[in-house]
């Protein structure tokens, strides 16, 4: 009878697990089949808070686990271009198990206004530096601001609704109803006529020896047909020359002598003093300017651990291969008088390329998303654009392999 009892404990503890974590994704899955309703999505997002606060200890390690999973199966699909197919299900049960734990910490000490404060802080909770699970992102679509400050209100809010009786339950809706706003900043473009061709080139056969010079030539063949269309600037996406760039002569000459008729931003990998860098070039008047990737991906493009354990993951699973080094501040473009920091993929979900941006009211974004696609990755990584546009009053202009291209404004 005890261990009847037991089971169907643990299966209510998994169905309510299961369901806040419905919850707190659907934002990222309405997103992603286009259905944007921001009253769903704000009734969405309350509701998930609400159970964040009244569901049973067990049950929140069940919903950081299926929202690790949820929200970042995608992390996975990218093994298999290692060869590593195998590790794809196995990184998948370390997300799940990892926020699983996470999510246990809100109710460590478990009283409600303890849970509203770790929830508040879990934006903060970055495990090896990966920085993609912000809980007031799932506002992002809805008539709810999206900023820490507002976010905490919003926990009070709720905290409110809580503790109130029946009949003054309503007088928690009102920090809500004052904070919703459908403003939004207003930076007009810049001055300048863009092209951003949109490329779908499988991983797969990216990097394939056969295959580079008529990637090459289709590159060339997109800035030719800009240059044409009488555009002054072209921006292609990151590492869209699969080569060592700046040691291709040929290839350098040319995009210098078409960058005299148009500006070209084009992501590549470069080589300097032995260190290999993610980077964009800009081309421009037949001059030259690298941007370096200051955010490296946390065990994509380096191991967040200490040395010893760099040198064995990386025999043992990337072939020696050694990480990238990266840069130690941003870099922003001057393209005929406008200035635009630079952002290599992950880079532009990561707080620190948004530092000391002065008057700098535009980024340019790089991404090659075919290391995930299809999933959800584009449609998260573009809802976390949105949050840190609005954040930072900036215009971010993305060019994506793999995924749909996009402006995102504040």
């Amino acid at each position: 009878m005890f261990l009847v009892k037991r089971d169907n404990f643990n299966k209510i503890y998994i169905i309510k697990g299961l369901m806040t974590a419905l919850l707190l994704s659907a934002f990222i899955y309405l997103a992603y089949f286009d259905i944007e309703y921001k009253l769903l999505n704000t009734i969405l997002g309350l509701v998930s808070l609400y159970l964040l606060l009244k569901i049973e200890r067990p049950a929140l390690f069940f919903t950081g686990f299926f929202t690790g999973v949820l929200w970042f199966y995608w992390v996975g699909i990218s093994f298999q271009y290692y060869d590593l197919t195998v590790l794809g299900p196995l990184i998948v049960l370390a997300f799940g198990l990892g926020y699983g734990l996470i999510f246990l910490l809100i109710a460590i000490y478990d009283k409600i206004f303890f849970r509203i404060i770790i929830i508040f802080l879990l934006s903060y909770i970055q495990p090896f530096g990966f920085n993609w699970f912000i809980p007031e992102l799932i506002f992002i679509d809805s008539y709810l601001p999206t900023s820490k400050e507002y976010f905490a209100l919003i926990l009070a809010s709720i905290f409110m609704f809580t503790q109130l009786n029946k009949k003054l339950k309503v007088l928690a809706l009102v920090p809500l109803y004052i904070i919703s706003s459908n403003t939004s900043s207003n930076i007009n473009n810049p001055n300048i006529k863009i092209s951003m061709p949109q490329l779908n080139v499988s991983q797969e056969q990216k990097w394939v020896k056969n295959n580079i010079s008529n990637i090459l030539e289709e590159n060339l063949k997109h800035i030719d047909t800009a240059i044409q269309k009488g555009n002054e600037l072209i921006i292609l996406p990151e590492t869209v020359f699969p080569v060592l760039l700046n040691k291709e002569n040929f290839l350098m000459h040319q995009l210098e002598e078409k960058s005299r008729e148009i500006d070209i931003i084009a992501g590549a990998l470069y080589l300097e003093n032995k260190q290999y860098y993610n980077a964009t070039f800009h081309f421009s008047k037949g001059k030259l300017n690298v941007a370096k990737k200051v955010v490296l991906v946390p065990f994509g493009e380096e191991i967040p651990l200490p040395k010893f354990f760099v040198d064995l993951i990386n025999d043992t699973f990337y072939n020696g291969a050694q990480d990238y080094t990266k840069a130690k501040k941003p870099t922003d473009f001057n393209i005929y008088g406008t200035k635009f920091r630079n952002a290599i993929c992950y880079e532009a979900t990561s707080e620190e390329i948004y530092q000391n941006l002065g008057d700098v009211k535009y980024m340019i974004a790089t991404s090659n998303n075919a290391w995930f696609t299809p999933s959800i990755e584009p449609t998260l990584q573009k809802l976390i654009l949105k949050y840190y546009a609005r954040k930072y009053d900036v215009t971010i202009f993305h060019s994506i392999n793999g995924s749909e291209n996009y402006i995102v404004r504040p």
